[in-house]
């Protein structure tokens, strides 16, 4: 052996080892997180025997690096490629894509004491939630120019634990200024949303910067939006009749069936009625092409599903999602006086929940939503009991997995169709397509679970929100409990705690 060998081999030996160090002996150790996550490694693999993917539910791994999902094995190929990185094995756990709730109040900035970016992100990633899609009113200002949005993604930094994205808003004031809608548009909101429409909040909304509109400002609306290919989304119902109803003596307010009788199932098909005059536009060929017009949470299953089933069949670019109180409660259940579960539209008939199933399963409604909506306890009136004064919402954001699963395993719902109704298709509205499910090069947001927990919901349990005592689901029996949420390969909650520092990012459209 000559001298330039002798010289050359122990740097080659020296070279193999480090390599050998970096590729085998776990090189998530070279960049530790920091508090952003629960687990110290960037670099692991999630094991499960079942894993919801686009392409079906496997018994295999998922590949993790820094923020993104590199790759998944099923477990008849490892063959030893998991090497020696850092696992996690959840055994029979479900793991599937974390959920993307595109209808959330946040009321944050301006009412944090009904709820805020804190502990409202903190309730999303206990319940699997790893993206909210915060509505741009109940905060103030409402979230109607570029300026105010600014103001919102300032208040959400550094204060979310999950990923956040943000509506703008579309009211009379700004409705023919298309200068403003497309600074709002190009600040980065993900879309529009209309204030209760009467005629978007079609009906006024109870905020003051937040006015309903009409089918004109609604035209205007999709005109703008066409151009940057986002969505408008609608509060559909138009009121039918005068407000001196509601001070008719013979009339209980404590009576929930006072309050249904406030809010028929009438007006929602006469707001989605006068929405089909103008959803046309988004046609093939039609003036507003590229837009899209999307229902928010659909009570009605009557005459207002079949119009939009009817919309769709014409061609209109129109989605529609409902939300679990719509499919876990019905009016005859509700205990007068229990204004826990006023919400608008209202919560209606037993028969009517079972056409909302049914149009789920069928594939008609398109996703679901929580539309939590949360408030102050003193204006839920809960020991007044008044429906027709109280604060209508549902506070809802950590349980909306498992009431979604206890109530749809009678109807013999899938884990596939969970991830399609409450990850994938809710991703394609907002736009976001590195989320919505288990694949190679999005995200790493992950909800991992077990479905044959029971739990229920007391004071015992954990419960983030800031006021839990006026959810309507509050001793509820519930199965299906959330183990883990990761968030761009962050675990950001396991076992009833959550990562150190708040690390979420803000969404803004391109």
């Amino acid at each position: 052996m000559d001298y330039l060998q002798l010289r050359v081999l122990p740097l080659l030996a020296l070279l193999a080892s480090v390599l050998y160090y970096l590729y085998f002996q776990d090189s998530s150790t070279l960049f530790e997180r920091s508090d952003c996550s629960l687990f110290p490694y960037n670099h692991y693999w999630i094991i499960s025997k079942r894993i919801v993917t686009p392409r079906g539910v496997i018994s295999g791994a998922v590949e993790v690096k820094e923020e993104k999902i590199v790759s998944i094995i099923k477990e008849e190929d490892w063959h030893g490629n998991l090497k020696r990185e850092q696992i996690i094995d959840y055994g029979e756990a479900v793991v599937m894509p974390g959920l993307i709730d595109v209808h959330a109040h946040l009321d944050d900035p301006g009412r944090t004491e009904w709820e805020g970016f804190p502990s409202g992100t903190r309730a999303a990633a206990a319940g699997g939630i790893t993206t909210l899609i915060d509505m741009p009113l109940n905060c103030i200002p409402s979230t109607v120019s570029a300026e105010t949005l600014k103001l919102k993604i300032d208040a959400a930094k550094k204060n979310i634990y999950v990923d956040v994205g943000f509506w703008g808003g579309l009211v009379p004031e700004n409705a023919f200024d298309a200068n403003s809608l497309e600074a709002l548009l190009s600040a980065g909101a993900l879309g529009l949303k209309v204030g209760k429409h009467l005629r978007s909040f079609m009906c006024p909304s109870g905020i003051n910067d937040f006015p309903m509109t009409n089918s004109s400002h609604i035209k205007e609306g999709l005109s703008i939006l066409a151009k940057y290919r986002r969505p408008l989304l609608v509060h559909a119902e138009i009121p039918q009749y005068s407000e001196s109803y509601l001070e008719d003596a013979a009339n209980d307010p404590r009576l929930y069936s006072t309050y249904l009788k406030t809010r028929p199932a009438s007006w929602e098909e006469a707001a989605i009625r006068e929405l089909l005059t103008v959803s046309k536009d988004t046609r093939i060929g039609g003036p507003a092409e590229g837009a899209h017009l999307h229902v928010v949470h659909l009570s009605d299953a009557g005459s207002s599903l079949q119009l939009l089933k009817q919309a769709k069949s014409n061609g209109d670019s129109v989605t529609f999602e409902t939300c679990p109180h719509y499919l876990a409660f019905s009016a005859e259940e509700i205990k007068d006086g229990d204004t826990r579960f006023k919400c608008a539209p209202p919560i209606r008939d037993a028969a009517n929940k079972e056409k909302l199933w049914m149009a789920l399963l069928d594939g008609d409604i398109d996703m679901l939503s929580s539309d939590h909506s949360p408030s102050v306890p003193e204006i839920k009136l809960l020991d007044e009991g008044n429906f027709l004064k109280a604060w209508g919402g549902i506070s809802s954001l950590q349980f909306v997995l498992p009431v979604t699963w206890s109530h749809g395993r009678q109807y013999g719902v899938t884990l596939e169709q969970l991830a399609l109704w409450w990850s994938e298709r809710p991703a394609k509205l907002a736009g976001q397509d590195l989320k919505g499910g288990i694949a190679v090069g999005n995200h790493a947001d992950i909800a991992v679970w077990e479905p044959n927990v029971e739990f229920e919901l007391n004071n015992d349990l954990p419960v983030y929100l800031k006021h839990p005592s006026i959810s309507a689901y509050m001793g509820s029996k519930l199965s299906g409990k959330v183990l883990s949420t990761f968030v761009r390969g962050n675990l950001v909650y396991k076992d009833g705690k959550h990562a150190p520092a708040a690390c979420g990012v803000p969404i803004l459209a391109a």
